[in-house]
This record gives C-alpha cells, sequence and structure tokens, in this order.
C-alpha cells in the first residue's frame, strides 16, 4: 500500500505477495524480473523511502515504470525494485509547447492529452511505452527524422539521488546532471517526472500495408530507394512478418509470410498537408503497383492514429529479440538481409525489421545530452516468440541475421531497442562513459543505482 492509501510511505514486499508480483510486472515475459523486494512507488515520498529502505540494507536499487526495458535491463538478484507510478497526470502548457508528465505515464496518454491542442509528442510505435524510461534512453519516434532523438525533447528532469533529495535538474540547474540523465545509461537516481517539449501536428498521414512475401525482394529495392530521398516529416519500417495464425489477425496475413510497410508522415500545419500526402503517396504507389495489398490502412488522421499504425501488441509478450544500427543498404545488403530473414529463410521470427532512421536523428544537437544523435541510415530489429518455435531455432536464426548483416553493422546500438542484456551493445563512445561515470560517481558515490546502469559491451571496431 502507498502513501495516497495509508499516509505512510509504501513498504517494499517479498516474492509470493500480490504487491511484489505487480511491482514486479514485466512487458517481455522473456526477461521476468525477479528481485529480493518490490514496491510501486505512488508519491515521492513511497521514493524517497524505498531509497532509505535499499541504502539501509545494503541492496543495489533497481526502477522501472511499465517494464518495456525488462530484456536489457539483466539480472536484479537480492536487489530493491521500484516501480514508479506516480500521480498527478499529464499537464500540457499549450502556449510553452510543453508536457509534465509523472513516472510510469504511458505515451498514449500523452497523445491523448496533446492531441487536443494541435501537439505532437516524440513517442515510439507503442502507445503502452511509458514516457520516463523511453526518454531517459534516448528514443526513436517516428517523427525523428523531423525533430531528432526524444531525449533532446527533455527540458526539465525530477529526480531523487542516492542522498535521498529530490533535484529539479535543467540547463540552468546541475546541467553536468541534466545532460548525463539524456541517454547516459541510468544508475542515477529514481526519475518522478518530466518536462519535455511538444511540437505542431496539424495531421499525420499514417498506417500499414501488407503484401504476400513473394513480392519481398522488389518491394524491398523500391522502399531503400525512396528512403534515402524520403522528406524528414517521413519516417517508415520495413518488415517480414511470420504471423501466428490466432483470430485477432487476418487469415490472409497469418498464412504465409507477408511484407509491411508501415510509418508516419508528419503535417505540421494545414498548409504542410498536401506536401504530406504527396510523400506518402510517392512511397505507396510504386508499392501498390507491385501487387495490390492483402490490407492497407494508410491514410490521413491525427496524432491520435499513429501508436496504433504500426500493430505492435498492446500486452505482455513472451519474445526473443536482436538489435544493430546499420549503415546504408546497398545490393549487397538488401540481399544478405532476404537471404537471412526474407520469405525463402525459413525464419522462425515473427518480425524482421529495418528501421529507417537518417535526417535529424543523425545529427548532433547542440544543447542534447549524452546521446543526442545515432549515426546510422537503418536498424535492425528481429523478434521471435518461444511458443512457436523452440528458443534455441529462435536465436540461432537471429545469430544468422546478424552475422549476414554485419558488414553494414556501425557497431552501435539503440538504447530502446535493446531486447537482451546479453546481445552486443553500445551506444556511447569511450570519452562520453568516462564524463557519464563521473556525473554518477559524483551523485551516488556508495553505488547505490549501479546495477541499474545498463550494459556497455566494448566493441573492437571504430566509433
Amino acid at each position: 500500500m502507498s502513501t495516497a492509501v495509508t499516509g505512510r510511505p509504501a513498504t517494499p514486499a517479498p516474492p509470493g505477495t500480490p504487491e511484489y508480483d505487480s511491482a514486479g510486472r514485466v512487458f517481455n515475459e522473456a526477461a521476468p524480473a525477479r528481485p529480493a523486494a518490490a514496491v510501486t512507488a505512488r508519491t515521492v515520498e513511497d521514493v524517497r523511502a524505498a531509497v532509505a529502505y535499499a541504502a539501509d540494507r545494503g541492496m543495489p536499487l533497481r526502477v522501472h515504470t511499465t517494464g518495456h526495458s525488462a530484456g536489457a535491463a539483466g539480472p536484479m538478484d537480492g536487489s530493491l525494485l521500484v516501480r514508479t507510478r506516480l500521480a498527478g497526470g499529464v499537464r500540457i502548457d499549450a502556449e510553452r509547447r510543453t508536457a509534465r508528465v509523472p513516472a510510469g505515464t504511458t505515451w498514449s496518454e500523452v497523445v491523448a492529452a496533446a492531441t487536443p491542442h494541435g501537439l505532437a509528442a516524440p513517442h515510439g510505435t507503442s502507445g503502452t511505452v511509458g514516457v520516463v524510461g523511453y526518454l531517459l534512453r534516448g528514443g526513436v519516434s517516428l517523427y525523428g527524422r523531423r525533430v531528432g532523438l526524444a531525449a533532446n525533447a527533455l527540458r526539465a528532469v525530477e529526480v531523487v539521488t542516492a542522498d535521498g533529495a529530490l533535484r529539479r535538474v535543467d540547463a540552468d540547474h546541475d546541467p553536468e546532471l541534466f545532460w548525463a540523465l539524456r541517454g547516459g545509461g541510468g544508475g542515477f537516481g529514481v526519475v518522478t517526472a518530466v518536462e519535455f517539449a511538444l511540437f505542431p501536428a496539424a495531421e499525420v498521414v499514417t498506417g500499414a500495408a501488407f503484401w504476400a512475401g513473394r513480392h519481398a525482394e522488389r518491394l524491398l529495392e523500391l522502399w531503400c530507394a525512396w528512403a534515402r530521398e524520403a522528406p524528414r516529416e517521413a519516417a517508415t519500417s520495413f518488415r517480414i512478418m511470420n504471423l501466428p495464425r490466432i483470430p485477432e489477425i487476418p487469415a490472409e496475413l497469418s498464412a504465409a509470410p507477408v511484407v509491411c510497410v508501415a510509418g508516419a508522415v508528419l503535417a505540421p500545419g494545414r498548409s504542410d498537408a498536401p506536401a504530406a500526402r504527396r510523400a506518402a503517396e510517392e512511397l505507396l504507389a510504386p508499392l501498390r503497383a507491385v501487387a495490390r495489398p492483402l490490407e492497407d490502412t494508410w491514410r490521413p488522421g491525427t496524432p491520435a492514429d499513429v501508436p496504433s499504425a504500426h500493430m505492435d501488441p498492446s500486452g505482455p509478450v513472451n519474445v526473443l529479440g536482436d538489435h544493430m544500427l546499420l549503415r546504408e543498404l546497398d545490393g549487397s545488403g538488401t540481399a544478405a538481409f532476404l537471404d537471412a530473414a526474407g520469405p525463402g529463410s525459413s525464419s522462425p521470427l515473427v518480425a524482421a525489421e529495418l528501421r529507417q532512421l537518417g535526417g535529424a536523428l543523425a545529427e548532433p544537437a547542440a544543447a542534447g545530452g549524452a546521446l543526442d544523435h545515432l549515426a546510422a541510415a537503418y536498424a535492425w530489429m528481429g523478434a521471435g516468440l518461444p511458443e512457436l518455435f523452440p528458443a534455441e531455432r529462435v536465436r540461432g536464426h537471429l545469430d544468422r541475421v546478424r552475422a549476414a548483416l554485419g558488414p553494414w553493422d556501425t557497431g552501435r546500438t539503440a538504447p530502446t531497442f535493446v531486447e537482451s542484456a546479453h546481445q552486443p551493445q553500445r551506444h556511447l563512445d569511450t570519452g562520453t562513459l568516462a564524463a557519464v561515470s563521473r556525473v554518477r560517481d559524483r551523485v551516488d558515490p556508495r553505488g547505490l543505482f549501479r546495477q541499474d546502469v545498463m550494459p556497455q559491451t566494448t566493441i573492437a571496431r571504430s566509433p
């Protein structure tokens, strides 16, 4: 129970209790959280009490909100897990074009609050993802080619540090900590709220189109050619999917491998709407000319339509995945991708995705944080479901795709795309890592949050 119910701070719960199960719930059930104790913090006082509890007992302290980062979190043995679900709701300042949200807020809540004001947020492809974790890990939005990495939108962070103090940090108040929090990899404290910038969105052309897998080679060729010259207002993904045969999925999409092209094209103002519609048509018309889509949901809409366009699962899943950031793919690169993950590869992966990057995502932000851009043309993401195929087969095929795309691997990863703590991952260079560590040592000298730091595998490749 929390302060809001009892007047006293919430007490950490042991395994086997409903409170423990609720606090430890994760989105990726392939990576369950098994801490020594867990607590759901609904107030700042709950957070401060949890910090004191862990410090008094010498327990490492771990943090999550919606549990979407479970795959990359690593073991929590012996730790106290704090799940942040703070009250307060979304506050939109339409004049300043900002939003303030407490930790535990999901992107669907922000979208619902911002859309009536003609504003949009730099969220990802799923509305169920927590705002705080996504922003602190960088965040790759379907608007990112226009507005940049989502972490660059942060204007202030409220955080309880290891000494139990609640700090509001921004460009003028502890700018060094503010810099490190934005993409530094965690381990600085428990974030209780964030303030971030919104941007105008009068219309968004968004949706997903599906084709039979036999058209994959030609569709990928056309998609890559378009992606190289696409306007910054557009961001899309190319997925080869082996969808399960369940009632929620139309039979024509699950009978055999399919190709899916999904995404969004932003029109900031009403006068931009014709250009956005033309950009979408320039992508989709050549693809539709290859073959009639099996299903096609692309159409003009509002920011409220974007979180559902990618058709990500809304509930918990048991998924094994892998991810890399890739250089521009030439003909050899697309052939390697199709050979390893295409319809003829006997792939057990439910999705093999190339996500379009570039544009503002690739450009350093003048006032950005530790991670302020991604120097890559595409993100590769693969996912398989162990209930459909043996885990060994899924992992083996992910390794096969990784090897095939190795020549185009940048050696870097985007933190929000990482699904496993064991995969090679690196999002900061050596100098930035050292600078971030100095900030971490200053605000957490006893290492209370040290186990909450994202892994950084050293990769023998130039940054």
